[in-house]
């Protein structure tokens, strides 16, 4: 960069995080972040994630390599090297960080100052936000939450509750937005506590009050474990906890000097909004006081009424609120008046409607997290078309009831959290929640067996997709059949998402989905057993499958093979085969070759006997997968690559990224290093392309084995460790344990021998309790690094090194945590600082 610019860049990002601050740089050179990965020799996935604070201690060598390829001068090498060692000062988890706001905020000067000084000098360390509904509490919370966070080191965590029905998952979103990726623990919310320990950090509960009791017992078990933990909550009830501050969100400031009508708070607002609909209302400010004052300064009433300034002229709106809300606006008598206001704003555009209108916008109010046409049409009553549908869905939203969203090629629809709420209300008052939910999950349990049949194809990518953004109405179903014991939908949802939920990464979730239909399915009469054996059979094979990616071996084998009597007593000869595949995959973690490969041998007759080519495709595949696990390379490789054209032909994105990751490690462990990168560039770039996380997981650890094999130590550790980021966060112990074990490898070649001591440790602990030995082709590799490990250390302190590592928490050890340097004048940065 030029001196000049460079001055006025470092001025101007002083206060930037690191991610903002790379941001920053990139953009002054020109780069964009695939440009500046291929330059740095990282992955685009490393830019995003450093950029989106996603990852927030980059090592030293990556740091070089950014510095390096943006040709920053040594003022910005230096503030972009000091802003990452100040984050990097204290562990973050992976937290889910804030929505960024969608408009300006208007006005809030007073109770942003009163708030920030209760949580940032630390005078509460619970904070509650409380007010009628849409007075503005989350949008409050949001900026209150920005203005604090350089208060809080450790960050500030989001959890948006306004999803969530079922109060059993109120912890489960908090362990979401913490970063933890195992949510089926008894003693979650100690669970969580532990993660959070010391931390300072702020954890921020966004629409309480649905679920207000809930998150009034995990708040005063987070506060009585956690010392350093704030809280910051919204919601229209009191959590009633000891210690809690109350701040009461008052309405926007109303008009009251006609000659100075822009300094309310509630003029500008309306005014703000109706622009954005199209619409100036600069010479009519005097009607706009009319309206936002019977409105009595209420922001989600103000942006409702503004929103129908694309058909009606103020004057006409002011009346007809005049005319309107002297009959709706009276609630109960002991209500709130703003509360009353609120309802009649509402209420407003809802007496509007025709009375199908107002059934199907009630109705409406079943789904989380949006809709498709087909979707609506399935919840209304009667036989409704898509034609009808669309219809009524496109009079709501000229009504601003329902907001659209358009996205590759696919038009989705959904409510403001106020106005669903508002008609759920409607729903329940008409007594027909039962039906409309009872509608909703019949949809979606087809939707999942639908998608079964395409999740293996060159469908795949599109209906994983799909199902990503429909996981909120999924759950949401699932969440009613459990609760309302409804065993056919229950056992049909989860059985019919388990791949999803593999594909994605939902391991935890599905496998809790799984249990608690296979429980709920234990109390079905008799004389039902048989109609549902397929079924039940599905629910296990997933179950087991589920169990066995998070390692809980013995757990997989008893579903697995209850699934295997069942499809054997069912005749169903594809569920068997699969089954067989499942419980080879068991044998093979655990380092029993021979059994997997009869397995998989038997497998692979049932379908042949069928004529499936796929199934056929999958049994080589695996085949190949054990062949070269056990050393058998020139086996593998013939089998994985008539596994790989078999993938390509019929198109299966899954199948082709684990050929093409086997022939890969054949290569790589052949010493065809040029070839091995290529084989896993293409499966990483496919398995990050249909987001299917494992096998970028996988693809990466092989490429940093690549790396390593070169020389390139840099590029290895940080490909390595994205790898092992994760598998850790998927559950997968079994491979996160080899990962640990080829840093420790780099870590030796680097002279860092007690580090790479704690790392042995720390893989060794983990195989310990997974019951899994290292693979036979690692065997090698691992004995040489442990013995030069040995042969460069004293006793004492390898056996220190290798302790601190069997002791030390798996997530601990994938976020960086280096062990005890020997020495005792290291100081306590230098014993934080960065391993490699």
């Amino acid at each position: 960069m030029p001196s000049d610019g460079s001055r006025r860049g470092t001025g101007d990002v002083q206060g930037a995080g690191f991610g903002g601050l790379l941001r920053r740089h990139r953009r002054e050179a020109g780069l964009s972040q695939e440009a500046l990965a291929e330059r740095a020799g990282l992955s685009v996935d490393a830019i995003a994630a450093l950029e989106r604070g996603r990852r927030r201690a980059p090592r030293a060598q990556t740091l070089r390599l950014l510095a390096d390829a943006l040709k920053l001068g040594e003022p910005e090498r230096a503030l972009l090297t000091a802003t990452a060692r100040k984050e990097a000062g204290s562990v973050r988890l992976p937290m889910r960080q804030p929505p960024a706001p969608a408009n300006e905020l208007i006005g809030r000067t007073t109770e942003l100052t009163a708030t920030t000084r209760l949580l940032g000098q630390r005078l509460t360390r619970l904070l509650t936000l409380t007010g009628p509904g849409g007075v503005g509490k989350t949008r409050l919370t949001l900026a209150l939450a920005g203005d604090v966070a350089d208060k809080f080191p450790d960050g500030v965590c989001w959890v948006p509750l306004a999803s969530v029905t079922d109060s059993a998952a109120v912890a489960l979103a908090v362990a979401a937005s913490i970063g933890m990726h195992r949510q089926e623990s008894t003693r979650l919310v100690e669970d969580i506590a532990e993660q959070i320990g010391r931390s300072t950090m702020l954890l921020v509960f966004d629409n309480c009050s649905h679920q207000v009791a809930t998150v009034g017992q995990v708040c005063s078990i987070l506060l009585e474990s956690c010392p350093n933990l704030s809280i910051l909550a919204s919601s229209r009830e009191l959590l009633r906890l000891a210690g809690e501050s109350v701040y009461v969100v008052p309405a926007l400031s109303l008009p009251h000097d006609e000659d100075r009508l822009t300094s309310s708070e509630a003029v500008r607002l309306f005014v703000e909004r109706a622009i954005a609909r199209g619409y100036d209302p600069a010479g009519e400010l005097d009607q706009v006081a009319r309206v936002v004052r019977r409105l009595e300064g209420m922001p989600l009433a103000i942006e409702l009424a503004a929103a129908r300034t694309n058909v009606m002229t103020i004057e006409e709106l002011a009346s007809e609120l005049d005319t309107s809300f002297g009959i709706l606006a009276g609630g109960p008598r002991t209500a709130s008046p703003r509360q009353q206001s609120m309802y009649g704003a509402i209420e407003w555009s809802h007496a509007l409607l025709s009375e199908a209108e107002r059934d199907v916008f009630a109705r409406l109010s079943v789904f989380a997290g949006g809709w498709t046409l087909g979707a609506a049409a399935a919840v209304m009553p009667g036989a409704a078309t898509r034609v009808e549908a669309l219809d009524l869905i496109g009079r709501l939203a000229d009504k601003s009831l329902i907001r659209v969203t358009r996205r590759d090629g696919v038009a989705r629809y959904y409510m403001l959290g106020v106005i669903r709420e508002f008609a759920a209300d409607r729903l329940r008052a008409a007594g027909q929640t039962d039906d409309a939910a009872a509608r909703h999950a019949q949809y979606y349990v087809g939707l999942a067996e639908e998608s079964e049949s395409r999740l293996r194809g060159p469908e795949q990518g599109e209906w994983l997709d799909r199902l990503d953004g429909e996981l909120a109405n999924l759950r949401s179903a699932m969440a009613w059949a459990l609760r309302t014991s409804s065993i056919d939908e229950a056992l049909r949802l989860a059985g019919g998402l388990w791949l999803f939920c593999y594909l994605r990464g939902h391991y935890a979730e599905g496998s809790q989905w799984l249990e608690r239909a296979l429980q709920l399915g234990e109390s079905v009469p008799p004389e039902r057993i048989a109609e549902l054996a397929p079924v039940y059979a599905k629910a296990n094979l997933g179950a087991g499958t589920l169990a066995f990616l998070q390692c809980e071996y013995d757990a997989a084998t008893e579903r697995l093979k209850t699934a295997l009597r069942q499809y054997k007593a069912l005749g169903d000869t594809s569920g068997t085969a699969l089954v067989l595949q499942r419980l080879g995959g068991v044998a093979r973690e655990r380092g029993d070759y021979e059994a997997a490969e009869d397995l998989h041998c038997e497998s692979y007759d049932l379908y042949e006997s069928l004529g499936d080519r796929v199934g056929m495709a999958w049994a080589h595949n695996y085949l190949g997968f054990v062949a070269w696990l056990r050393g058998d390379l020139e086996i593998g490789a013939r089998r994985c690559r008539r596994a790989r054209d078999s993938f390509r032909a019929v198109g299966d994105g899954e199948g082709l990224a684990w050929s093409l990751i086997s022939l890969g490690a054949i290569a790589q462990y052949g010493g065809e290093l040029v070839e091995a990168e290529d084989l896993l560039q293409e499966s990483l770039a496919l398995s990050q392309r249909l987001g299917y996380r494992e096998g970028a997981a996988w693809s990466l650890n092989q490429l940093g084995i690549v790396e390593r094999r070169r020389g390139l130590t840099d590029r290895a550790v940080h490909l390595l460790d994205e790898s092992l980021a994760e598998h850790r966060d998927l559950g997968d112990r079994w491979r996160s344990a080899s990962v640990l074990e080829e840093l420790a490898a780099v870590a030796q070649q680097r002279e860092r021998s007690e580090y790479a001591a704690f790392l042995l440790g720390a893989a060794d602990g983990v195989r310990e309790v997974i019951g899994a030995p290292v693979p036979e082709i690692e065997k090698a590799g691992c004995e040489a690094t442990r013995a030069a490990v040995e042969a460069s250390l004293e006793r004492r302190a390898f056996r220190a090194a290798w302790s601190a590592g069997r002791a030390a928490p798996l997530a601990a050890v994938a976020d960086g945590y280096p062990p005890p340097e020997s020495s005792s004048a290291a100081t306590p940065a230098e014993r934080t600082r960065d391993p490699f």
